[in-house]
């Protein structure tokens, strides 16, 4: 008996390896195994079901060979059990009299899906959490506003930057002083402010560009700040610029006749002419300034705007025209001041992207000032006896802008 029960725990010959297959690790694993079960061998239901949480081990059947490894198969031992019982570490399972380990089985399909898993279910929940708070901490990113125009020759895509360089480099020089008009001995500020809200309404009428507007404003400043006007002289200072303007930037320019027609036939064609001829030679021909204008075109691209904030922000920037206060702000904060405020009053909360600020090069502080004044001329806007600005931006067409609710917690913010 002995003897037999000696054969019949000894390893079949047909499974035993060969010599020349004694290298390869996975059979001495076998091996390794098997002898141990030799004076180890207890049968399954002995294994410590403490340690299994419970759940028996899967059962290879011994017909199908083609059974794969789950995620729900896997179990998962303690470090410091592992080290108790070598036996107890790993399920094994007996096939056809052979112990086979499971690290040891090898899927005949090349899809084999991984045994043990690398990461519970709550380590990955903390990775997520650790990279939510990092994108939290990063900066918001400043977005590339002419990506999209790239194959539009008309955006000169490739020299937008060095265009608005230059236009920063000479906005300074291109404007007049903010206290011209102390050297007027007949011309004050109220005059002023008159003329320019008569030719916005003008300017309207005659349906012109924006742009149209925007220069003729330079260029009444800057040729009143060169030479002297007289009172009476003022209104005719004021149509020659808008005629000089028109055949600047305008396709179908008014006549001569026309501008007359406007002012009630308060000047002569020889006079229009003649104050032409002085206003271009006192400017020496240079029309080619960055207005406000040219700057809040960029900045309203780089705040993505719709129609509603362009109409708002060319409201609030129209205003400025008429007070004679705004020409100590150069063009390009009265631009960026326009959108920034138009942004407030839409949403009724600060709102400045790092790509505006990027764009505009100017912070949500150094624009708190200009954008208060802002405030202050919406607020009263429909008041008062100038109100052409108003009454314009009150249209349908121009989306009521006008009656817009202003962003009045902006004067009471420090």
């Amino acid at each position: 008996m002995e003897g037999s029960k000696e054969n019949h725990l000894a390893p079949s010959p047909s499974i035993m390896p060969s010599s020349n297959l004694q290298g390869d690790s996975r059979m001495k694993g076998v091996k390794l195994v098997k002898e141990t079960a030799l004076h180890h061998r207890l049968p399954l239901s002995n294994i410590n079901q403490n340690i299994m949480d419970n759940k028996k081990p899967c059962v290879v059947s011994k017909v199908d060979l083609s059974w794969k490894c789950t995620a729900q198969t896997v179990q998962h031992y303690p470090q410091e059990t592992k080290k108790q019982n070598p036996l107890a570490l790993t399920p094994c399972y007996h096939l056809d009299s052979a112990i086979v380990e499971i690290d040891e089985y090898e899927d005949a399909s090349d899809n084999a899906v991984p045994i043990f898993v690398k990461h519970t279910e709550a380590m990955l929940d903390e990775i997520d959490r650790i990279e939510e708070i990092e994108m939290e901490d990063m900066d918001e990113p400043v977005m590339d506003i002419d990506a999209c125009d790239r194959n539009d020759p008309l955006a000169v895509v490739e020299y937008i930057d060095d265009i608005y360089c230059f236009y920063r480099k000479t906005e300074n020089s291109s404007r007049a002083s903010s206290n011209y008009l102390s050297s007027q001995f007949d011309i004050k500020e109220k005059m002023r402010a008159i003329l320019i809200d008569w030719l916005i309404e003008v300017h309207y009428k005659f349906e012109l560009l924006e742009e149209t507007l925007f220069l003729t404003v330079n260029l009444i400043d800057r040729f009143m700040e060169r030479q002297a006007v007289i009172r009476k002289k003022l209104q005719l200072v004021g149509v020659t610029a808008m005629l000089i303007a028109c055949k600047y930037e305008e396709v179908s320019v008014p006549t001569v006749e026309d501008f007359i027609l406007i002012t009630d036939k308060a000047y002569t064609r020889n006079e229009v002419l003649k104050m032409e001829k002085l206003m271009v030679n006192i400017l020496q021909f240079n029309l080619s300034v960055p207005t406000p204008y040219v700057f809040m075109r960029r900045f309203l691209k780089a705040a993505h705007s719709d129609k509603k904030l362009e109409l708002l922000s060319s409201f609030l920037i129209e205003l400025c025209l008429v007070e004679y206060k705004m020409l100590e702000f150069s063009p390009s904060l009265l631009a960026a001041a326009a959108v920034y405020t138009a942004q407030c009053s839409l949403y009724q909360f600060k709102q400045w992207t790092k790509t505006s600020e990027w764009y505009t090069e100017y912070s949500e502080e150094k624009l708190l000032e200009c954008s208060r004044l802002m405030v202050t001329f919406h607020r009263k806007a429909g008041s008062g006896k100038l109100t052409g600005v108003y009454r314009k931006y009150s249209t349908w067409k121009y989306g009521c802008a006008a009656k817009i609710e202003p962003a009045l917690f902006l004067l009471d913010s420090n």
